[in-house]
């Protein structure tokens, strides 16, 4: 791989000047995302519509699209000259990208019961984001990231390592309550409760949102603090989107829980 790299790439410095072009797009990309969001939903799930392509199953949906996200990065750090992960903050940091898409891209696109088909354009340009993600995170950790000694213990790591991992099992267990929401044979949306459904409308995406935020705080670079607000863009926007929908439906939806901020928003 370290051929392609070269053949792509006439120098690092060429790379390094890219990876940072590529965090700069994706900052103006969840800008842009955010506008659009203001006027529609992203088209996928309970707001998929035809408009947007022919349907794509969902359970392979997720699994295509998100693989990228793995495989990429995997060749990355066993077949390119990986410079730094040998470095413990890499490593670490590496660890917590690999235990988010390990689970997203192998594991949970099986776990999925029912689902709606995902629009043909949500679908590749998930795919697109994950690809083009996978390489900016994992090529600038595993080949230029470096952080002075004993960054381990610094409190912006200890923080933000905290965070992700919060995070993520507050992502892992509200995806487990909306897995089980309804009993064999049954159809039709119910009111997720238990965990942090208990506060807000998007308890999945506040865990998702808060993994990454912690990741870029642990993470302390451009390009994982792109990856958070792109993140925060999007699923703070469908949590919105959510916690209205709910309430159109559900007359006896609890009044107290709010879309993404407990007590507050």
């Amino acid at each position: 791989m370290d051929s392609l790299l070269s053949w792509l790439f006439s120098s690092e410095e060429e790379e390094i000047n890219i990876l940072y072009y590529m965090a700069g797009l994706m900052v103006f990309m969840a800008a842009c995302t955010f506008v659009t969001l203001l006027f529609e939903n992203v088209p996928y799930g309970r707001y998929a519509t035809s408009k947007y392509g022919f349907p794509v199953n969902v359970r392979f949906a997720w699994f295509v699209q998100e693989l990228p996200a793995f495989l990429v990065p995997l060749c990355l750090v066993f077949w390119t000259s990986s410079a730094k992960t040998s470095q413990l903050p890499n490593q670490l940091l590496i660890a917590m990208y690999f235990c988010h898409y390990v689970q997203r891209s192998l594991i949970y696109p099986f776990l999925i019961r029912g689902g709606k088909p995902t629009p043909f354009v949500s679908f590749a340009l998930a795919l697109v984001f994950c690809l083009y993600n996978g390489y900016m995170q994992v090529r600038y950790l595993s080949h230029y990231a470096e952080y002075p000694p004993h960054w381990v213990t610094h409190p912006c790591f200890i923080a933000g390592s905290t965070l992700w991992l919060v995070g993520w099992l507050m992502n892992m267990h509200s995806d487990h309550i909306l897995r089980n929401l309804r009993k064999p044979g049954e159809t039709g949306y119910k009111i997720p409760t238990g965990g942090m459904f208990e506060y807000v409308s998007g308890g999945n995406f506040l865990g998702e949102i808060t993994e990454w935020a912690g990741f870029a705080l642990a993470g302390h670079s451009i390009h994982s603090l792109a990856f958070a607000i792109f993140t925060t863009v999007v699923l703070a926007s469908r949590a919105v989107a959510h916690h209205k929908w709910y309430l159109t439906k559900f007359e006896d939806y609890p009044k107290s829980r709010k879309a993404l901020i407990p007590f507050l928003f």
